[in-house]
């Protein structure tokens, strides 16, 4: 089966134009058009802000005209990620799909259905002439991924709305009304460099085949960082043979657990034999650990041509020290609600090279102030070697508000349609609803959408079935809508 042919047809059909368009994050001039288009074929008003978000309004379906106004919000941009062997140009091709049994997935690639399937859900609704609606205020943000710009300088004068619905949720049984803040701890040092002598040998040492995956939805799965897994092996290896470092390149995007890293480390050609026993024992010792969660995790080390330069001895024990000790993974459990991650760190790019030393992770928290502790730990663990540390793109996290109304209705109408109880909870992803709850005072606001696995990875994937499930409900949800407060 063809992704075209599955139902809802109109919704699968705005999913597969969307992905035929490069989307990431800072770079969606092309999916401003494509949306400013879309909405004025359909003759709706449509509003392009300043920031680049596009707001089209649907007046109410007849009947409908006096209930309350939703605004239902997702986000433009998707997170562009590739397997290391994956041939593919994210700047000029669409997203390549398949259906695998129950599920849509991309070959080798992110597939966009965070938040993909959000988007072309609204524009479903927009295009519809058979769906009852109140009015409808669709907002479409840019940068969600990266900085969650469109949110922040959102032009709030553009909207009248007084319940949003935000479709960016990742399980079709969850509710979620409260979401995780975030900053990026960023450093930068410079170190000295000596020359390699003509007789050594290099090695490129290759991990890869880690499972990734969203830095805040699955950082408590205990899953391998691939930049700390290779911090781990120099710390070792150097500790074990005195070897030299000339080059790291770790991971890939801010918030995505890291799955592959690379490096260049110089041995003398007495040391070659130990140093690939060294490899060896430390692939076991590793995959031992991690059998159970990273199944087809790699390492490798091969001959590469020598490099001209290696780190100075003394900043190469002083850097794998630092990022051995920087927190990574969940700082704290929330002592409010259970199985909540309140804190965590993923340390998300280490790049080593030409004399820099460079770091970017992502701290989040759903408490303000052990967001700034995090981030405080991670930044000392590398400010105590010399390195400058600068902090950007922070953003609050969205309180909880279990009297909601919004809540209250979705939640009867949830155990109406299937006869179970929604999963109601706080999410550690950082969703645009905290923003926004800022520039729309008073709002009621809940997050929902279908299943999503693997976002932020190749791995990532939409269930069928869910989307389905997800579809149904959410055009019961607008039917209901509460009436206007005169």
């Amino acid at each position: 089966m063809k992704v075209e042919s599955l139902e809802p047809a109109s919704l699968w059909n705005n999913f597969i134009s969307l992905n035929a368009i490069p989307r990431a994050s800072k770079k969606e001039q092309r999916v401003i058009q494509f949306m400013v288009d879309f909405g004025k074929n359909l003759g709706l008003q449509t509003i392009q802000d300043r920031t680049g978000n596009v707001i089209i309004k649907k007046p109410a379906t007849t009947g409908m005209e006096s209930r309350q106004t939703v605004i239902l919000q997702s986000h433009l941009d998707m997170v562009h990620q590739k397997n290391g062997d994956t041939i593919f140009n994210f700047d000029t091709q669409g997203i390549e799909m398949y259906v695998d049994g129950d599920w849509v997935k991309a070959k080798g690639t992110t597939l966009g259905a965070d938040n993909g399937i959000g988007v072309a859900t609204i524009m479903s609704i927009l295009a519809s002439s058979d769906i009852a609606h109140p009015s409808i205020e669709a907002l479409f943000t840019i940068d969600e991924e990266t900085g969650m710009t469109g949110a922040k300088e959102l032009d709030p004068s553009n909207l009248s709305g007084t319940i949003l619905l935000n479709l960016d949720t990742e399980e079709d049984d969850e509710l979620t009304i409260g979401c995780a803040g975030g900053i990026d701890t960023n450093t930068i040092y410079t170190y000295k460099q000596k020359q390699v002598a003509d007789s050594s040998i290099a090695f490129e040492i290759s991990i890869k085949g880690l499972l990734g995956g969203h830095s805040g939805m699955d950082i408590h799965k205990g899953r391998a960082n691939a930049n700390k897994l290779m911090n781990r092996l120099l710390y070792e290896a150097n500790k074990e043979l005195g070897i030299q470092l000339s080059s790291v390149d770790g991971g890939s995007l801010r918030n995505a657990i890291p799955r592959e890293s690379k490096a260049v480390v110089v041995v003398t050609p007495a040391q070659k034999e130990k140093f690939n026993s060294f490899i060896k024992s430390f692939t076991a010792i590793v995959e031992a650990e991690f059998h159970a969660i990273e199944p087809s995790l790699l390492i490798s080390a091969v001959e590469t041509q020598l490099p001209k330069f290696a780190m100075d001895e003394a900043d190469f024990t002083k850097i794998v020290n630092a990022v051995y000790s920087l927190p990574n993974g969940v700082f704290r459990m929330s002592p409010d609600i259970a199985d909540l991650v309140e804190a965590s760190s993923n340390l998300a790019r280490v790049i080593i090279g030409n004399g820099e030393f460079v770091t970017q992770s992502l701290q989040r928290s759903s408490v303000e102030s052990t967001k700034r502790d995090v981030a405080i730990a991670v930044g000392a663990s590398l400010e105590i070697i010399g390195c400058d540390v600068s902090r950007s793109g922070d953003y609050p996290g969205w309180k909880p508000n279990p009297d909601s109304s919004i809540l209250e209705l979705m939640a009867d109408l949830y155990r109406s349609s299937f006869n179970s109880e929604p999963n109601v909870n706080a999410c550690h992803a950082g969703l645009e609803c905290g923003i926004l709850g800022g520039h729309l005072p008073g709002m009621d606001m809940i997050s929902f959408g279908p299943t999503i696995h693997g976002a932020h990875s190749p791995d990532e994937k939409v269930q069928v079935s869910s989307v389905q499930k997800f579809w149904g409900y959410l055009l019961k949800v607008l039917q209901q809508i509460p009436l206007k407060n005169n």
